[in-house]
């Protein structure tokens, strides 16, 4: 099982995690999303790896597993910019200038 983890830190792209996992996906979705995917994988995975519980491996290998598929299905219900996952997503355009209107 140690070596299924240290496997994890050898995969490169969102679509070589997903066939570690299993996990079936859209080549279409993962093609456009997959730097999106792979950064809120890297959230969640983080959150998993600072549990103070010392987690089996087995238990850390699932919940990485689950991780990847919340990751995937994130991107397939919502969009990049909504999901604001990178700087650039998070700020407005230097130069924008924001009006709220009101509307009765």
């Amino acid at each position: 099982m140690d070596d299924l983890l240290k496997a994890i830190e050898k995969l490169v792209n969102a679509e070589d995690y997903l066939k570690f996992f299993g996990i079936s996906y859209d080549p279409k979705v993962v093609h456009v999303n997959r730097l999106h995917i792979l950064k809120k994988f890297a959230l969640y995975k983080n959150q998993i790896d600072e549990d103070p519980q010392q987690l089996s491996p087995e238990t850390k290998l699932a919940d990485y597993k689950n991780a990847m598929q919340k990751s995937y299905e994130t991107l397939l219900k919502s969009t990049a910019p909504e999901e604001r996952l990178f700087k650039v997503f998070q700020q407005p355009p230097p130069g924008l200038i924001q009006i709220q209107m009101n509307r009765k």
